[in-house]
């Protein structure tokens, strides 16, 4: 057979028939293998006949052109391409020469490989609109064993309008494997193109103990193409609540705002109400804008909805430049307690820092130079004496840093410096309003790295590491107020201080010795160990029993960390004295397979009253998920206290997730409860119908005909 190929345009139609056409119209182009005139004078085009005009392309096994009426007759099975997101699947059509209207039967159309919509008529209206009659969608792999599909939306018709890509509905009805169950006169959807329009999202159904079974209903407005607004009305039997979010997006920056309002029977005639946010932006000369906003009515609202598990809320300005050899930074932060034995008014509540560091490297001098500044205020609502303390300090801290090699391998590290601290501590009756210090130090490190390659392949690191401090001048008598809680670990162990804040310094003579082991394998697999102890001239009070550095010597320091090819991370940490009396342990780990992941932690600590810890804490917390078989998947959360001999929060989801329909099914219950906080459960359903909204992106079970 002779394969054809011409234009319709310039070989088929006549003079008169060009002329209606608009003139800008593209000419169409026709691919076949046999074309022919019959004595009608009717152009048949017959086998793998493929039609062009535009983003308009079909395919079909016969076209016949009538140069009379100027209509295409096109026998199937036909498919029509029409732009890269629309595909119709029809048996027979009658379409005009430019393919953008006309008459199809038997017809089926799928939307971005998504949704299909089969209806026993479709007419093309111009370039905008297909018109389809006697119509099922449903974005389910449909069978050809006669089953229904898993849910389906049958209509008298459905008008696709493409450039508003929006489907509109006349007297719907939603399906689910043939059953009906909602009828809807009218209803508009958008197609699966869409990212982003006005209208409801998938609603979510919600029961607990304290408000009893409710429904959300998301709606959503497209503002501009950079901003929108999603309200939520909420609604059971026991709270009415509007929940918002807002978002706006900016050339260098975005903001998100997240809020609602409510009315319940929890606090009968109150309104409560919670406010999060927050927003970043890079501006000129480097700078870095950042902020948050976190506040709530009252403690336990924020519990009560789901909305937030903190128990200090932070509202946070954070303004920074970060340069090569220079970092500057200033923070306004307002602080929210809703713990039980804290008052906003006794604790501090308003903190302002400003931090400036600089770094010079002068020729003709080996080493570093480094400039440091940091002021800090912080106040307290209460305007009684001590519990009323506000503080400002400002220290500042020029030191001279060098690294150089000794003979055999030997690596030396070396500091030298001063430190300047101004303190202005108010309402305090205790101790001196205005004190200062200028306090010098000087720090020697040794390390000896060594490297090895064994038998397997695997390359090994050992590193001894010493080091000698010395910090002049005495401890300033000023209360403790942001070095109450000290970590001891790898990364602080040749430390100049261990505290985690300027208002305290360590004294005197302190020495610390440690050993670094790590050893990686060509198949991926890295192991990491240290161990390490500090010892100091004179003991130092300001060190709790339980940070493990009280004392002339320090607990033991023993880290490590495993990382296995087959998935298995695990991270520890722990400190005991000489007789193995553990004051503080922690193992976190995570477990990452083809089916699913599992990570997990427990802590060890032991009671300490200075850092307000008046019981042991030993808690056991696992989180998990797990591909179950098909669509199914389980997630599950788990939080055990050892000590008390009972949970303090559970829970657990069901998600079923194909190509046409995601449910998930959840359970939470919170055990613990306080003077304002009773245990509940609360219980989740969310059903979706893919289709009608922007693709996630990740990959879903699809199921298939067997």
């Amino acid at each position: 057979m002779l394969r054809a190929f011409f234009l319709i345009l310039a070989l088929l139609l006549p003079a008169g028939l060009q002329a209606q056409e608009a003139p800008q119209e593209r000419p169409a182009v026709l691919v076949a293998d046999e074309v022919f005139v019959t004595a009608e004078r009717e152009l048949v085009a017959r086998g793998n006949v493929e039609a062009f005009q535009g983003s308009v392309r079909i395919q079909a096994q016969e076209i016949r052109y009538d140069r009379v009426s100027g209509e295409l007759t096109v026998t199937g099975p036909i498919t029509l391409a029409d732009g890269s997101d629309i595909t119709v699947l029809a048996s027979a059509a009658e379409l005009s020469p430019s393919l953008q209207a006309g008459l199809l039967t038997g017809a089926r159309i799928v939307i971005d490989q998504q949704l299909q919509l089969a209806a026993a008529q479709m007419q093309r209206v111009d370039e905008r609109y297909n018109q389809m009659y006697k119509t099922a969608v449903t974005s389910c792999n449909v069978c050809e064993d006669g089953k229904p599909p898993l849910w389906q939306i049958r209509a008298r018709r459905i008008i696709h309008d493409k450039e508003e890509r929006q489907l509109y509905f006349d007297q719907a009805q939603l399906r689910v494997r043939d059953v009906p169950i909602l009828y809807v006169p009218r209803l508009r959807l958008p197609d699966p193109t869409v990212e982003r329009i006005t209208g409801f999202l998938i609603p979510s159904f919600r029961s607990t103990s304290e408000l009893g079974f409710g429904i959300k209903v998301p709606y959503f407005i497209a503002l501009r193409e950079d901003r929108d607004l999603t309200v939520t009305p909420y609604v059971s039997s026991r709270t009415n609540t509007i929940e918002l979010r807002y978002r706006q997006a900016y050339v260098n920056g975005a903001i998100e705002f997240n809020s609602a309002i409510s009315r319940d029977d929890e606090r009968p005639g109150e309104t409560r109400s919670y406010l999060f946010g927050d927003g970043s932006f890079a501006l000129r000369n480097d700078i870095k804008l950042e902020f948050d906003i976190e506040i709530t009515s009252d403690d336990d609202y924020l519990q009560d909805y789901g909305y937030s598990g903190k128990d200090r809320l932070d509202s946070q300005l954070l303004v920074s430049r970060a340069k090569r050899d220079e970092f500057a930074a200033g923070s306004l932060i307002n602080y929210q307690s809703l713990r039980d034995n804290e008052q906003n008014s006794t604790i501090p509540t308003i903190i302002g820092d400003v931090f400036y560091q600089r770094r010079f490297f002068p020729s003709g001098v080996p080493g570093e130079l480094r400039l440091t500044a940091n002021a800090h205020n912080h106040i307290r609502y209460s305007d009684r004496d001590v519990d009323g303390r506000d503080v400002q300090r400002l220290n500042t801290q020029a030191k001279w840093l060098y690294g150089f090699g000794l003979p055999g391998g030997l690596r030396a590290e070396t500091q030298l410096g001063l430190n300047g601290d101004i303190f202005n501590i108010t309402q305090d009756s205790t101790t001196n309003q205005n004190q200062s210090q200028i306090t010098p130090f000087t720090t020697v490190a040794l390390r000896y790295p060594m490297t090895r390659v064994d038998q397997t392949g695997a390359t090994q690191f050992l590193e001894p590491i010493g080091q000698l401090a010395w910090t002049g001048a005495s401890q300033l008598d000023i209360p403790n107020e942001e070095s109450t809680l000290v970590d001891f670990d790898g990364g602080n162990l040749l430390a100049l201080s261990r505290f985690p804040a300027p208002d305290r310094q360590e004294r005197g003579a302190v020495s610390a010795v440690g050993i670094n082991w790590s050893r990686f394998s060509p198949t991926g697999a890295e192991h990491a160990l240290t161990f390490g102890q500090v010892y100091r001239k004179d003991e130092d009070k300001n060190f709790t029993q339980s940070s493990g550095l009280d004392g002339m010597r320090s607990d033991f320091l023993v880290a490590g960390q495993i990382k296995t090819d087959g998935g298995l991370a695990v991270t520890a940490r722990t400190l005991f004295d000489e007789s193995f009396n553990f004051t503080k342990a922690e193992i976190l780990g995570g477990f990452s397979h083809r089916r699913g992941t599992l990570s997990g932690s427990y802590l060890w600590l032991v009671k300490d009253p200075a850092e307000s810890r008046f019981i042991d804490t030993s808690e056991v917390y696992l989180d998990g998920s797990f591909a179950i078989a098909g669509a199914w998947r389980a997630n599950a959360d788990w939080r055990y206290d050892l000590i008390e001999d009972r949970a303090s929060r559970a829970g657990f989801s069901l998600i079923y997730e194909n190509e046409c329909v995601e449910v998930d099914f959840s359970v939470r219950r919170r055990y613990t409860s306080s003077t304002s906080l009773e245990p509940s459960t609360s219980l989740g359903l969310t059903i979706g119908l893919r289709g009608f909204s922007a693709r996630r992106g990740t990959e879903t079970y699809s199921r298939t005909c067997g």
